[in-house]
């Protein structure tokens, strides 16, 4: 696994990424390329060190540790290392159908379980990951796979994200017919409307594969929302199984005095009509630019919020957090192979930082009222710091009296989150849900709903979560759609 010590003879290295202040210019993906000298330094990183927990993939105190969908990390960071591309890709292939998308956006809590982890940084293996994918796709190596036969079946998926296509790539190579149905006019669900162009590069990456399924025969319906556009009770007539990979798509609300003043939307809305506004050569319909925006959430949304804003000029950004500031080492509530919840700077933090002299990020923090003018119109976000107060068995929010203050703000942007997925389509297929998140009710490894041939996976079964747990459940809920239609499977 890697070489004999090597963890001893190479510190840990990650790309460069263009400067700040320059690639806040343009829409471009922002990390440069590693050199493959230097990459096979980072894959000889890797331990034998027996029990490899970066591949295990299981919750551990309700944090994600390794690999949800089982990549085989020590295996090809050992032929990296070597020097053999075209193995390290073809283990790569084994367990994930979409590396360039995890190799770009996924947190990596491989690495937050990397045995190394325990005594030093860990072997960067997100960056193994899309560096051996780029280079096969670079060689010439990925392409349309020919179908043997097909089974005569048809399959509806609906929704195009990483859970709808990991379910569609998978049963259209067991020979079934698919047909995948998106409401927006691209595919790709939230890997093209929910993710900033300069994190994921629709054309070049996410279209690149989009293409790719239509030519080994998977077809996307675009435009058509199903519940509205299409009735889902046709679904059941038109098709011998039907997957729901619509995802956790209902976000959370702010409920404080002054939530219709203009000036306030959700996160979602905001990245979609930037993301459109750049592949379409216009004008974003929701824009920041000349705005003192406050996002309102800590996690990748608002710092997606953070970058997009500072990339259409906004005046000024600042991002709310309601949780207390993490610290620079792990807790000791917080061991390995947990994911460990220490400070880390993301790419919206560090541009806003060297754009305005400082984090964006304001800890501890909560938003009392959205201040409007007399017309409506947004002039500034009341807050107040909070202190983290322990009652009956559980943290909560305690303001602290005297702290309060009023941002100036032209914009708000609400990143907090989702609830679970939308009700049209599922009370139109009378499909159960969960009482507690309203989440789909289907079983985990079994994937089927209450609906007869109707199986629900992703963020919509699971609620919001991790695109590599997407790819996990669309590909085990495809499973189980094989073994339903054809009395046995054999998809891995």
């Amino acid at each position: 696994m890697g070489k004999v010590k090597g963890f001893l003879d190479y510190t840990r290295a990650v790309p460069e990424d263009r400067p700040p202040l320059e690639r806040i210019k343009d829409w471009l993906e922002f990390h440069e390329a590693m050199p493959e000298a230097e990459l096979r330094d980072q894959g000889a990183r890797c331990m034998d060190c027996g029990t490899p927990y970066c591949h295990t993939g299981f919750m551990l105190s309700g944090m994600t540790s390794g690999c949800p969908i089982h990549n085989l990390i020590p295996e090809w960071n050992d032929y990296v290392y070597n020097g053999f591309w075209r193995e390290a890709y073809e283990r790569l292939m084994k367990t994930n159908n979409f590396p360039e998308f995890t190799g770009r956006v996924c947190p990596a809590p491989c690495e937050g379980s990397c045995v190394l982890g325990i005594i030093e940084p860990p072997v960067t293996i997100k960056n193994i990951e899309c560096s051996i994918i780029e280079h096969a796709f670079a060689q010439g190596w990925v392409g349309p796979q020919e179908i043997a036969g097909r089974t005569g079946k048809k399959i509806a998926v609906i929704g195009s994200g990483p859970a709808g296509l990991s379910c569609a790539d998978q049963l259209n190579k067991a020979g079934h017919t698919v047909t995948v149905f998106e409401r927006d006019d691209r595919a790709g669900g939230l890997l093209m409307y929910g993710i900033p162009n300069m994190k994921l590069d629709k054309k070049a990456v996410v279209q690149r594969r989009i293409d790719l399924m239509e030519k080994e025969g998977v077809s996307f319906v675009l435009g058509i929302e199903v519940g509205r556009d299409y009735p889902a009770r046709k679904l059941l007539d038109d098709f011998d199984a039907v997957v729901l990979c619509t995802g956790a798509t209902k976000p959370r609300d702010l409920d404080v005095p002054g939530r219709k003043s203009r000036g306030v939307h959700f996160a979602m809305d905001f990245l979609r009509s930037s993301t459109k506004a750049v592949l379409d050569g216009t004008e974003p319909a929701i824009s920041a630019e000349g705005k003192a925006v406050v996002v309102i959430g800590g996690g990748d949304t608002g710092t997606d919020c953070v970058a997009t804003s500072i990339r259409q000029g906004c005046k000024s950004v600042v991002q709310l957090e309601i949780m207390p500031e993490p610290p620079l080492e792990r807790p000791s509530d917080n061991p390995w192979p947990e994911w460990p919840r220490t400070l880390k700077v993301d790419y919206g933090q560090e541009e806003a930082a060297a754009l305005q002299g400082e984090d964006p990020r304001r800890y501890s923090m909560m938003t009392m009222k959205l201040v409007a003018d007399g017309n409506g119109i947004l002039t500034g976000v009341e807050v107040c710091r909070v202190e983290w107060v322990k009652k009956e068995e559980r943290y909560v929010p305690q303001p602290v009296s005297g702290t309060e203050e009023i941002i100036p703000a032209d914009m708000v942007l609400l990143a907090m989150g989702f609830l679970g997925p939308e009700e049209r389509l599922l009370e139109e297929l009378k499909v159960e849900r969960e009482e507690r998140t309203s989440n789909i009710r289907a079983e985990y490894g079994d994937f089927r709903t209450s609906c007869t041939k109707v199986f629900a996976s992703g963020d919509a079964r699971r609620g919001q979560s991790l695109i590599v747990w997407a790819i996990n459940e669309g590909r085990a809920a495809a499973r189980e759609v094989d073994r339903y239609l054809m009395g046995y499977t054999n998809l891995p």
